[in-house]
C-alpha cells in the first residue's frame, strides 16, 4: 500500500528529520546576521527578512516537537498511536509563521510608507548577508528537494503536487519556508537595490510588505492542509483503490462491500473494512479470524489499526 506522498522504507522519518535540522541551522544563523544588517542599516526589507528568519527558526523548532511527539508507539489510551500530533505541532509553526512573519513584515513596511527613515546605508553589508542567506537557503532547500523529487519519482507525480498532497507535514513545511526564503531574499534585494539606484525609501517598504504578503500565503496555506488531516482527510480514489487491492491479496477475505481509510498521522492508516472471509464458520470462531486478520494486516507498517466487520450478504462487492 503506500500513497503519492509516501515510502515505504523506514528512512523516511529520518530522512525529514535531517530535513528540518538542515532548516533548524540555516535560519538561525541566518536570523542573527540579518537582524545585525537591518539594525546597522535600518532597512525595512532586512528588517521583513530577520523576522522571516526568526519565524522560520521557531517553526523548525516546532517541527522537531511534531515529528517526535508523532513517532511515539501507539498505546492502549492511544491505539492509533500519536500521528495526528504532528499535524497538530505543524499547524502551530505555520501560525507562528503567519503571525510572527507575515505581520511584523507588513507593518514594518507600512510604517516604512508612512514614516519613511534616514537612509542607513550599509547597502554592501546587505548585500553580503543575502548573498550568504541566499546560500543557506538554498543548502536547505537542496535538502528538501532532494527528499521530495526522490519520492514524487516513486509515485511518478510532479514535485509540486506531490508535496502539496503529501500526509508528512514537516516535509512540506520545510520545503515551501525555504521556497518562500529564497523569493523573500530575491524581493529583499530588489526592494533594498531600488531604494539605493533611486533614493526613494518605498522600494525597500514594498519590499517588505511583499515579503509579509508571501509569507502569509504560505503560512495559510500550510494551515489549510493540517487541518484537513486533522479532521480526518480520506484517500482518494486511486489510493482507496491501491488499498483495496492489498485487503483482496489477503489469503483471507473473500469479499468486501464496505471500506473507509483514513489519515491518523504522516504514513499512518486507519483502515475499516466489512469483509467476507472465506469459509463458513460459526460465530464464535469467525469472530476470533476477524480478530487474526485484522492483526495481520496491520502488519502493513502505514496501518496502525484495522477494524473488519461482517459483510451484509445483500450487498455488492467492490472492486480495486
Amino acid at each position: 500500500m503506500g500513497e503519492p506522498a509516501e515510502e515505504h522504507d523506514s528512512d523516511g522519518a529520518g530522512e525529514s528529520m535531517v530535513t528540518v535540522v538542515v532548516a533548524l541551522l540555516a535560519n538561525g544563523l541566518l536570523a542573527v546576521a540579518k537582524t545585525a544588517a537591518a539594525v546597522l542599516s535600518g532597512s525595512a526589507s532586512m528588517t521583513a527578512e530577520a523576522a522571516h528568519s526568526w519565524s522560520d527558526t521557531g517553526n523548525e523548532v516546532f517541527l522537531l516537537v511534531a515529528e517526535k511527539s508523532g513517532n511515539r508507539p501507539r498505546d492502549e489510551e492511544h491505539p492509533r498511536g500519536y500521528g495526528r500530533a504532528t499535524y497538530v505541532w505543524s499547524l502551530v509553526a505555520a501560525f507562528g509563521l503567519f503571525t510572527l512573519g507575515a505581520l511584523v513584515s507588513i507593518w514594518t513596511g507600512v510604517e516604512e510608507l508612512r514614516s519613511p527613515r534616514e537612509d542607513g546605508g550599509h547597502y554592501t553589508l546587505n548585500y553580503v548577508i543575502l548573498a550568504v542567506g541566499f546560500v543557506l537557503e538554498g543548502i536547505s532547500f537542496v535538502q528538501a528537494s532532494r527528499q521530495v523529487h526522490g519520492q514524487a519519482r516513486r509515485w511518478r507525480m510532479h514535485p509540486l503536487s506531490f508535496v502539496s498532497r503529501t500526509s508528512n507535514p514537516t516535509l512540506r513545511a520545510v520545503f515551501f519556508e525555504d521556497s518562500s526564503a529564497l523569493v523573500g531574499i530575491l524581493l529583499a534585494a530588489t526592494g533594498i537595490g531600488l531604494h539605493q539606484a533611486t533614493g526613494d525609501p518605498r522600494f525597500d517598504a514594498i519590499g517588505s510588505i511583499g515579503i509579509g504578503v508571501l509569507l502569509g500565503v504560505v503560512a495559510v496555506f500550510l494551515m489549510r492542509r493540517n487541518m484537513e488531516y486533522l479532521l480526518g482527510e480520506g484517500l482518494g480514489p486511486q489510493l482507496r483503490s491501491r488499498v483495496l487491492t492489498s485487503l483482496y491479496e489477503h489469503p483471507e477475505i473473500e469479499r468486501i462491500t464496505y471500506l473507509h481509510v483514513e489519515y491518523v498521522g504522516p504514513q499512518k492508516l486507519f483502515v475499516v473494512a466489512a469483509v467476507d472471509l472465506v469459509g463458513d464458520d460459526p460465530e464464535p470462531d469467525l469472530a476470533l479470524r476477524f480478530r487474526e486478520v485484522e492483526r495481520q494486516i496491520e502488519k502493513d507498517p502505514q496501518i496502525v489499526d484495522a477494524v473488519l466487520t461482517l459483510a451484509p450478504p445483500d450487498e455488492p462487492a467492490l472492486q480495486p
